[in-house]
């Protein structure tokens, strides 16, 4: 392979690179339908904005591609947290959503945890065993 090939191939490897949205949820709360669009919006909003601030340049490619969401769930807060925690040491744009406790639950329950827009293969890493809500 010459080198204009291997150049060639680097670019057309960076310039696909895809970036995602992960929206975690604690499936152990039992919200309802409502109240689980309201947690995961609150996490999307959270976590963009905390992108926007951080990487902008991911916020860019992820609004250009489409800006790909995906939902997720966990079984308990210590998970929860537990992705939240792995996603910050991985330096992804992470938030934790706690409720205020105007309707179903205790105020200052952790409900959901956005992550991203971030590279897929990164958010992949800290999200990609879990299952989809």
């Amino acid at each position: 392979m010459g080198f204009f090939t291997y150049l060639s191939n680097i670019c057309t490897a960076i310039a696909v690179r895809g970036y995602k949205q992960v929206l975690v949820i604690r499936s152990d709360l039992r919200m309802s339908v409502g109240k689980t669009a309201a947690q995961a919006s609150h996490a999307a909003v959270l976590a963009l904005e905390a992108a926007r601030r951080r990487k902008p340049e991911w916020v860019r490619e992820w609004f250009d591609r489409g800006q790909k969401k995906v939902v997720l769930k966990v079984g308990s807060e210590e998970e929860l947290r537990r992705v939240a925690s792995a996603s910050a040491v991985r330096g992804l744009p992470v938030e934790i959503v706690e409720d205020a406790g105007l309707t179903e639950l205790p105020p200052g329950t952790a409900t959901a945890v956005g992550i991203g827009p971030a590279p897929e293969e990164e958010v992949d890493k800290v999200t990609g065993s879990l299952p989809l809500l």
